[in-house]
């Protein structure tokens, strides 16, 4: 069995900063790559970051230049530093990991349970 488990949202003024973590636990052989999408009511999941396993990352246009996706490999924990937050980065925020379990063939898509930011004056 393996869980995400997000933390780091919340509550913050436009122009300011948080950084979300997303940990995986369980039974863990290897993690391919580790995403953050969001969501908010009635709109489409938007991928906002993605982190290969060797460091490659990509973002939406919407987020280049304010925010950074890292990961700790020895930890199988991704971060999404994010900077200049606007009030339309309100969205719930979920990561998405790709992993091997210790015993399977194939790599499987976990998520996490997400976490809400909410960017308001």
């Amino acid at each position: 069995q393996v869980q995400l488990v997000e933390s780091g949202g919340g509550l913050v003024q436009p122009g300011g900063s948080l950084r979300l973590s997303c940990a995986a636990s369980g039974s863990i052989f290897s993690i391919s790559n580790m995403d953050w999408y969001r969501q908010a009511p009635g709109k489409q999941r938007e991928l906002v970051a993605t982190i290969g396993r060797g460091g490659s990352t990509n973002y939406a246009d919407s987020v280049k230049g304010r925010f950074t996706i890292s990961r700790d490999n020895a930890k199988n924990t991704v971060y999404l530093q994010m900077n200049g937050l606007k009030p339309e980065d309100t969205d719930v925020y979920s990561c998405n990991a790709g992993v091997l379990s210790s015993g399977s063939l194939y790599y499987q898509s976990y998520w996490g349970q997400g976490t809400q930011v909410t960017v308001s004056s």
